[in-house]
């Protein structure tokens, strides 16, 4: 059985809400209210274990609102270890605006974290027997840069796979200085890290040639409503957007990264997978505020986009 092990190093507690009308100055009267345990690692475990997955969730956690957190992850299928910090979890907060039907998104940057309370995290992923590790998210402040490029180096020491899902600088440091099994970066992330735009067709072949420098064996881009392209040594797979109703992109990215890693670790191949990860971000789009993918709907529209390749 193939271990999952999600790490969340800026886990949140994410609120939505709606509101017929977002405005400067007034109130803003919301209802509607959701809260969820999140942040990119946390959201990750949440979809494998709703795909019917099992992994073990790692992730920092302080204050009265990481107590919080810790609370709501007791409700979940997922083995969950926090590490405590001095200051407390972040709290996100997004207001879909109904008369528009735009999202606003409003994501603090995260708790100040020493190097004394990150060791822990580094040591226990050391002593783990995963086989696939999966570092989702941004890192809080006072974590440097070249965090993911040390827990890359660890997890090759023990023969395991890294996937990781994170932009800015760290993405930056990481597709230079490491060696990754899967990386996922939104088109917009991966153009910030060549410092140049793409077009759809530029896309592949640019991700290839990261591929080929031995920085990951894989590498698939989101395009958000033109789909995804996955890149591999021997070749490019470009997949269309699957066609569903938008309530919110919260979360979207994460799913994506966790409906592949969940089918690996099923044992389908990676084209296959690449077409659960599309699936389980659509599905996630389809449900509102902070809530995550179905496990039906996303069975659903895997079959369906299969019969129609």
């Amino acid at each position: 059985m193939t271990k999952i092990l999600c790490l969340a190093l800026n886990p949140a507690i994410d609120i939505s809400s709606d509101a017929e009308v977002v405005r400067h100055t007034h109130k803003t009267r919301t209802h509607n209210q959701q809260q969820f345990p999140g942040g990119g690692g946390i959201n990750v475990a949440r979809v494998i274990a709703t795909l019917g997955g099992v992994c073990e969730l790692m992730f920092l956690s302080g204050g009265a609102t990481g107590e919080l957190l810790e609370a709501m992850l007791k409700r979940l299928p997922v083995t969950a270890r926090p590490f405590p910090i001095h200051d407390p979890v972040r709290v996100a907060y997004a207001v879909h605006e109904t008369s528009t039907n735009l999202e606003y998104r409003f994501v603090p940057e995260g708790p100040l974290v020493t190097e004394e309370e990150l060791a822990p995290v580094f040591e226990a992923i050391a002593a783990s027997d995963a086989d696939i590790i999966v570092a989702s998210g941004s890192l809080p402040r006072g974590v440097p840069d070249d965090t993911y490029v040390r827990l890359a180096e660890i997890i090759a020491a023990k023969g395991a796979r890294l996937v990781l899902d994170t932009s800015g600088l760290p993405l930056s440091e990481a597709l230079s200085r490491s060696r990754m099994f899967l990386v996922k970066p939104s088109l917009g992330e991966f153009e910030a890290f060549l410092g140049r735009k793409l077009t759809h067709e530029e896309v592949g072949p640019a991700a290839q040639d990261y591929v080929r420098t031995g920085a990951a064996q894989y590498i698939a881009v989101t395009l958000g409503a033109d789909g995804a392209v996955l890149a591999t040594a021997d070749g490019i797979i470009r997949l269309p957007a699957i066609d569903v109703p938008v309530n919110s992109a919260t979360g979207a990215g994460d799913s994506f990264v966790a409906g592949m890693v969940w089918a690996l670790a099923e044992g389908r191949d990676v084209e296959e997978a690449f077409r659960f990860g599309q699936a389980s971000g659509a599905a996630t789009v389809m449900t509102a505020g902070t809530e995550l993918c179905r496990r039906g709907d996303v069975f659903d529209l895997f079959e369906r986009e299969q019969r129609r390749a």
